[in-house]
């Protein structure tokens, strides 16, 4: 290692020297990777660099259990390793997303900046290869099966630590709203027209049942991405490592973290393909359109206050309009939906990621990386969001059971006792006149009143059976 007066430190790879900042804990190659990819503001974001120090200290743990690294070495590694997990070393994970599709900078990256932090721990100086970045922090790895292995990991992590949760807030405040509006019965809706009573509680209730089936649709995310490649070293076979490796290293992982993370049984298809996260990421799609689903429809049923629907209110967070005074939007329903927009379009980079999968190697693994992970926050934070700030302060107004006894639907009742032709005259007929069904069932029908109020009780319409 070498200095000079410009702040910079001289630092060698395979290739030759290079010039580091000084105060820098990475080293040459990756030097290299930052001018080679100078295209956006992209990083990895931490939930990533946490993972990758996970699996790095994961590995030098069983490596030196393995007899494989020499204890001092491997606590200084361990210790250094922690401090990536930590965050206190984010400073120097400096590369572009949009980078070797291996991720192979990131991995040496990772290395470098442990290697170095390990070197000062023993009382070295960076650059002085105390601690080895490839012989010692990478020791029986190759970014091959670090990456997907740490995409999987923090994918696994923020999905339990994140959007478990949030998705578990938002089905407990709906089923709660479920339960308050039970008793109240509006005007159900079908092709965006009029149909037979429901209950506003039954439409929360299915609002309830998808963030249900969401969590479901997380728990099979998290089954795809518990396998992972570790061990498979640079094209599968295991080339450079310990047969027990990958098998310890996962079992330390999981004792760390508390998620479920075991050696894939074929290294090769876990290497060479992307296809677990092309199915994690579709799970992600598919909760996010739930949330579009609930969010807009809340977004439409609170339209008005006097000009649409105004069944219920949302909590008025903010002033709607810079130009009309009083006016409130539903903007936390319109921030969900932008995030469903963000969500999907991930999903189509990282199917995208998947096609990139050629031989024995995937080379789009930084997007896919940075994609799933956003999708899987993205909606966390949402989620979160949305059963705070609206769902939890929803109030339902009278307009709904008001509009019932209006809907030309309610003779869908008198079917069983005049039949479908005449009740469907009876509906024409009131939607031309303006009358209601009750009215004009009184002067066509010789059903009496105490029948019609039988008939066209409207919570007895909520439920199954035939009158």
């Amino acid at each position: 290692m070498a200095t000079n007066d410009n702040n910079v430190r001289i630092e060698r790879d395979s290739m030759g020297p290079m010039e580091v900042p000084a105060d820098a804990l990475y080293g040459a190659s990756t030097m290299r990777a930052v001018l080679n990819f100078p295209i956006s503001d992209l990083r990895f974001p931490r939930s990533f660099i946490r993972a990758l120090g996970l699996v790095k200290l994961a590995a030098a743990k069983t490596n030196q259990d393995l007899g494989l690294l020499d204890e001092k070495i491997a606590g200084a590694v361990v210790a250094a390793a922690q401090e990536v997990v930590d965050g206190q070393q984010d400073q120097h994970f400096v590369l572009d997303i949009f980078q070797t599709g291996s991720g192979t900078s990131t991995n040496t990256n990772a290395n470098e900046v442990i290697a170095n932090r390990a070197t000062q721990i023993l009382g070295g100086e960076p650059g002085s290869r105390l601690v080895h970045p490839n012989d010692h922090v990478n020791l029986g790895q190759s970014s091959n099966d670090v990456i997907p292995t740490a995409i999987h990991l923090a994918a696994l992590m923020s999905s339990r630590e994140n959007l478990a949760p949030a998705l578990q807030k938002l089905s407990t405040e709906l089923s709660k709203k479920s339960e308050e509006f039970w008793p109240i019965v509006k005007t159900g809706r079908t092709h965006l027209q009029d149909a037979t009573p429901v209950r506003l509680g039954q439409e929360f209730l299915g609002f309830a049942g998808q963030t249900e089936n969401s969590l479901k649709r997380l728990a099979r995310m998290d089954t795809a991405l518990a396998e992972v490649a570790l061990g498979g070293t640079a094209v599968g076979t295991g080339v450079n490592t310990h047969p027990e490796f990958s098998a310890r290293t996962c079992r330390v992982l999981a004792e760390m973290t508390g998620v479920d993370i075991k050696e894939t049984s074929n290294h090769f298809q876990a290497q060479s393909t992307l296809d677990a996260l092309v199915e994690a990421s579709g799970e992600l799609k598919t909760i996010a359109i739930s949330l579009h689903k609930i969010a807009n429809d809340i977004r439409f049923i609170s339209s008005g206050p006097r000009a649409g629907l105004g069944e219920i209110t949302v909590p008025e967070v903010q002033p709607g309009s810079s130009i009309m005074p009083g006016k409130v939007n539903p903007v936390i329903s319109e921030s969900v939906i932008q995030v469903v927009a963000q969500v999907v379009g991930n999903d189509a980079t990282v199917m995208l990621a998947g096609q990139g999968s050629y031989f024995e190697l995937n080379t789009m693994m930084p997007v896919a990386a940075y994609n799933i992970l956003q999708s899987i926050s993205l909606l966390a934070a949402s989620a979160n969001n949305f059963a705070d700030q609206c769902v939890a302060g929803i109030e339902a107004t009278s307009v709904g059971p008001e509009m019932v006894e209006k809907g030309l639907m309610l003779g869908t009742a008198l079917t069983p006792a005049i039949g479908y032709d005449a009740a469907a005259a009876l509906a024409k007929e009131a939607a031309a006149t303006g009358k209601t069904i009750r009215e004009m069932a009184k002067i066509k029908t010789d059903l009496s009143d105490a029948e019609l109020d039988r008939l066209l009780e409207p919570s007895s319409m909520t439920e199954p059976g035939s009158s």
